[in-house]
């Protein structure tokens, strides 16, 4: 079984995560691969360079971040060249992964993609793990781990697709504004429920 494990910025996704991988499930971590696939030599890092230039490298030849992230910030052609060459190479790899952990006699693989709704990736998943907080305590998070104001942590949160209307795909939520051992709890139920070797 494939599990898409997804939640909002500040919800705790990362938690739930690492909990999982506490129980000996295989973890496919998206924004880990996402910075794997532009390693230099690899497909992605070059197609970023033949696609935007040199300009994108720092001196040591490797994939200055800041600037490619100059560049598109505001440029809605230049970010979508940049997904359409990152996004085939991370699922790629998220799926090549996976495969192997399969192969290897896991029964179950939990791929965690933060946009896994948005980028419309649930066709990679048998079942959907939403991490949920509501919105009032994911801006209380964001405030004090970013160091950030209340209108710089609602920008941030309301540049993501509303938590709410990401229950409404979930095939089940763990709602994770209580205590560490709530969610452990909530966690062990589900995959219980889901049959989870």
């Amino acid at each position: 079984m494939i599990i898409g494990l997804t939640g909002g910025i500040a919800t705790g996704k990362s938690t739930v995560s690492k909990m999982i991988m506490e129980r000996g499930i295989p973890v496919v971590d998206a924004d880990i691969i996402a910075r794997q696939v532009v390693e230099p030599g690899t497909n992605g890092f070059k197609q970023i360079v033949q696609a935007f230039g040199e300009i994108v490298l720092t001196e040591e030849h490797t994939l200055d971040r800041k600037q490619l992230g100059k560049l598109i910030f505001n440029d809605t052609n230049k970010r979508k060249v940049l997904n359409n060459i990152l996004h085939p190479e991370i699922r790629m790899e998220m799926r090549r992964q996976s495969d192997e952990y399969l192969k290897a006699g896991h029964k179950t693989v939990v791929l965690d993609i933060p946009l896994l709704i948005e980028s419309n990736l649930k066709y990679m998943a048998d079942k959907i793990l939403l991490v949920y907080v509501p919105q009032e305590i994911q801006i209380e998070r964001l405030m004090k781990r970013d160091q950030s104001t209340k209108e710089e942590a609602m920008s941030r949160i309301n540049s993501q697709m509303p938590i709410d209307e990401k229950k409404e795909v979930a095939d089940d939520i763990i709602f994770n504004d209580g205590a560490i051992a709530e969610t452990e709890e909530q966690l062990d139920n589900i995959l219980k429920r889901w049959k989870v070797e």
